[in-house]
C-alpha cells in the first residue's frame, strides 16, 4: 500500500488512514484535524484568520490552509479577505442527530408551560463526556453572561443538570470521569475537590434532584431533575434557572421543586408513549 508524508508530519496510506492515530488502524486522524479546524469556531471566535486557527487547532498553517479551502470549497465555511468564518450550511452536520431526536419535541411543550409557571428559564440537556449539551430551552430573562441555546455545552461538574446525570452513572463510569476531569474555580462557591463531588453527588442520588447555587457563574441558581425513559435509565435532565437577586435559596426549592418534578414526570409519560406508539384496540 503507498503511503505518503503529508506536510505535517502525519504519514497517511492510501486509504485515508494515518499511522498517527495510534493501534487503532481504523481512526482516520486526517478526520480528526478537520472537525478540529470546525470547533475552533465558536461565539467567541467566530471570524478567524489562517495563523489562528493552525494556533488554536496544532495544526501547521499548511494543513490548515489545507482544511480551510476545502470546507470553502464544499460551502461549509467563508473566506472574506483572509478571515474565514462558518457559513449556515454547517448546520446540516448536526441536523442528522438533532431530527432524529423524539426528546426536544416532547419536552418542549412542557418547558414552555414550566417556564409560564415560575417565569424562569427552563432547559432539558445530555450528558456528553465531561459536558452536559443543551438539546432544548425556553428561556425568559437574560441571567448569564454568555447565551444559551440549544447546542450549548457547560461542564457538567458545575451545573445541575450535569450533576444529575453525573449521579446516575455507575462507578466505573465515575472514576474513569475523576481520573481525566479538571474541576476549576468557576467562581468562588465551585465545587473542586473530588471527593467534595462525589459526597454532592451521593446526596443527589438519595434525593433525585440537584440544587447548584452560583457555581458556573456568580448569581446564577439551578434546579435540576433527571429525565428516565421506559426502563428507568436517565437519559437528560431538565432544569429551571434563576438568578440570586430574584430568588433565595430556600425559595428556589419551595416555589419550583415540585413544578420541575412534575414536569420531568410529564416529559417521561408523553416519551413513552411516543417510543411506544399508540395503543391498536
Amino acid at each position: 500500500m503507498q503511503q505518503e508524508s503529508s506536510s505535517d508530519g502525519a504519514v497517511t496510506t492510501e486509504s485515508g488512514m494515518s499511522d498517527a492515530g495510534g493501534a487503532d488502524g481504523d481512526f482516520v486522524q486526517s478526520l480528526e484535524r478537520g472537525l478540529s479546524v470546525i470547533r475552533a469556531f465558536d461565539a467567541d471566535h467566530p471570524r478567524l484568520s489562517l495563523s489562528e486557527v493552525a494556533a488554536a487547532t496544532g495544526l501547521s498553517r499548511a494543513a490548515a490552509r489545507r482544511f480551510l479551502h476545502t470546507l470553502v470549497h464544499l460551502g461549509y465555511m467563508h473566506n472574506n479577505g483572509g478571515r474565514f468564518s462558518l457559513r449556515p450550511k454547517i448546520l446540516e452536520l448536526g441536523y442528522a442527530y438533532l431530527s432524529s431526536l423524539t426528546l426536544p419535541e416532547v419536552a418542549m411543550p412542557h418547558l414552555e408551560e414550566l417556564a409560564e409557571q415560575v417565569r424562569e428559564s427552563s432547559s432539558v440537556s445530555e450528558l456528553d463526556g465531561e459536558d452536559v449539551v443543551y438539546i432544548a430551552r425556553v428561556p425568559t430573562k437574560r441571567i448569564m453572561r454568555v447565551t444559551i441555546n440549544v447546542g450549548t455545552r457547560f461542564p457538567a461538574y458545575a451545573t445541575s443538570m450535569g450533576r444529575v446525570l453525573l449521579a446516575a452513572q455507575p462507578e466505573e463510569w465515575l472514576d474513569k470521569y475523576f481520573s481525566s476531569v479538571k474541576l476549576r474555580n468557576l467562581t468562588d462557591h465551585t465545587i473542586t475537590s473530588p471527593a467534595g463531588l462525589r459526597q454532592e453527588l451521593g446526596k443527589i442520588r438519595g434525593r433525585g434532584w440537584a440544587l447548584v447555587d452560583q457555581e458556573l457563574e456568580e448569581g446564577l441558581r439551578s434546579l435540576a431533575a433527571p429525565i428516565r425513559n421506559a426502563e428507568g435509565t436517565v437519559i437528560a435532565a431538565v432544569n429551571v434557572s434563576t438568578h440570586a437577586g430574584r430568588r433565595s435559596l430556600e425559595s428556589v426549592v419551595q416555589d419550583m421543586l415540585r413544578p420541575l418534578l412534575t414536569t420531568a414526570e410529564r416529559i417521561e409519560r408523553d416519551l413513552a408513549s411516543a417510543r411506544t406508539g399508540p395503543r391498536r384496540e
